[in-house]
């Protein structure tokens, strides 16, 4: 007992830095998460089912742009960052490349959303919503979050997060009253996460020595280049992702989104737990690839993503009822069924981060993330023409999910990559 004691310490000691990193990344995803579920049964009763499920749905939307700002930058940024913790210069070069390509995209999201506000009538109907929920996705080029999962300092990011979002609890409950505050609740939950990414950005450069400058647009075309393959991989999985949500709120109803948008929070929160200890792994794996070690890995984390989809089908019934009350319940058996997609994406995403990343097949993930979303298409497109229920979207989305780790071991079988 006192051996395996030790052994547990040393290994401790030896991953000390991938140990902190994941605990303060999930602590802040955690956290984050948890604010939103101790104040959803107050959200959804005061704004309804109506008015929150347009707020998702809206948000929903915007995400495209978010994908095609982000690029697939995140990934080759992360690896560069965390294979030169200590070289300031490739530092600097690399975050002042990934600022000034995100703010051109910015840019020409900017003039497209315009276009849309002033010619699709619900995005007209919306506009202010759909500007303020816009304006987010400067907090993501400003709080350059792979920076500080490349150098392992989680820590500082956790902190300001939780920070600014207990900011926000009590004026929730202070100027949240009715269906009508729909706007007041998106201006509460959108300003102060744009506060932490303007101190974040200082911070960078004062404490971190991290010299941010413009970068012409001939010199990013290599940057663009090597980010190609993740955002072709990164397209194909949100389209996948949000068009459900926007089927389910163009074809059904926005108090559907809104059971939709409940069963999915269920599941996010242990999928997110999970999924950190990937991302937390990469500097360390990344720079030690090891066969036995990705195969190890998976086998712990199937145990663990089986473990979780049983427990959501055990407690999932009760949780929806406190959440959302007896009006919500149609949320429980589309939680079961997305349940399935935590077992799926820790096991792809091992796939991904240790396999295909470090050994540059990084269209292999594209092709991964294709092929799910024809699948998606084509099982929703068969279950519709059966059923009209979005029970029937959900379990077409999670088999898509199921074809992902078929097509991953696939490919890994053939080209022997393990």
């Amino acid at each position: 007992m006192t051996n395996f004691i030790q052994h547990i310490k040393e290994k401790l000691l030896n991953n000390r830095k991938v140990a902190e990193n994941y605990f303060f990344m999930t602590f802040l995803q955690g956290a984050s998460l948890l604010i939103s579920l101790l104040l959803y049964p107050y959200v959804i009763r005061v704004l309804g089912k109506e008015a929150y499920g347009t707020y998702i749905f809206i948000f929903s939307n915007i995400q495209f742009f978010a994908l095609f700002i982000s690029f697939g930058f995140t990934l080759p940024a992360l690896k560069k960052i965390s294979l030169n913790p200590d070289d300031n210069e490739v530092k600097s070069r690399t975050v002042s490349e990934v600022f000034t390509a995100k703010m051109y995209l910015f840019i020409a999201c900017a003039v497209i959303l315009t276009v849309l506000i002033l010619t699709v009538p619900f995005v007209r109907e919306h506009g202010v919503l759909y500007g303020i929920i816009f304006s987010t996705l400067l907090t993501d080029i400003l709080f350059p979050m792979w920076y500080f999962q490349g150098v392992q300092k989680m820590k500082f990011v956790a902190y300001i997060n939780l920070l600014l979002r207990i900011f926000t609890i009590p004026l929730i409950f202070i100027f949240i009253q009715s269906p009508a505050d729909l706007l007041k609740y998106t201006l509460i939950v959108t300003v102060f996460p744009f506060a932490g990414s303007v101190f974040a950005f200082f911070y960078l450069q004062i404490k971190e020595k991290i010299h941010i400058r413009f970068v012409s647009l001939a010199s990013l075309k290599p940057v663009f280049a090597e980010a190609m393959p993740f955002f072709w991989t990164s397209t194909f999985g949100t389209l996948k992702q949000e068009s459900l949500t926007f089927i389910i709120g163009t074809f059904f109803s926005m108090q559907s989104v809104a059971l939709y948008d409940l069963a999915d929070k269920i599941v996010r929160i242990p999928r997110l737990f999970v999924n950190s200890v990937n991302t937390a792994l990469f500097p360390k794996v990344a720079k030690n690839h090891n066969s036995e070690s990705v195969k190890r890995i998976i086998k712990y984390e199937s145990f663990i993503g089986l473990s979780i989809i049983a427990l959501i089908a055990l407690f999932g019934y009760w949780v929806v009822l406190i959440l959302g009350g007896k009006n919500m319940l149609e949320s429980y058996p589309l939680a079961v069924v997305l349940s399935v997609t935590i077992y799926t994406c820790l096991i792809v995403s091992c796939y991904v981060n240790f396999v295909f990343v470090p050994l540059n097949k990084y269209y292999f993930v594209t092709k991964n993330q294709f092929a799910a979303l024809i699948s998606f298409l084509i099982f929703s497109l068969i279950g519709l023409l059966m059923s009209k229920n979005i029970i029937i979207l959900v379990v077409a989305y999670t088999l898509s999910h199921v074809v992902e780790i078929v097509y991953c071991r696939f490919l890994i079988k053939k080209h022997q990559l393990l």
